[in-house]
């Protein structure tokens, strides 16, 4: 099942978030940082004001410009993940 027509243009094997859902990708930040730092990292409404994840994914599948910003911090952060654990 995919999130969007987005999903269906990361077919290629190469790009870093294939087979990742937008679900996947919230969760993990969500998990990692919670929704207050995501809210300073990435200023949007939907991590500030009475943040979840239904009205994140929402949003994001909504906003491509908000969704880029979201799915580079997750390639970011995912690369630095445990390393000073």
């Amino acid at each position: 099942m995919t999130d969007s027509k987005n999903d269906t243009e990361r077919s290629h094997p190469k790009d870093p978030l294939h087979g990742i859902s937008l679900k996947e990708v919230m969760t993990q930040l969500e998990e990692n940082y919670g929704w207050e730092e995501l809210a300073e990292l990435i200023p949007i409404n939907c991590f500030k004001s009475n943040p979840s994840l239904k009205s994140s994914l929402t949003f994001l599948r909504k906003t491509p410009w908000a969704r880029t910003k979201v799915e580079a911090l997750y390639l970011k952060s995912k690369a630095n993940w445990g390393k000073y654990k």
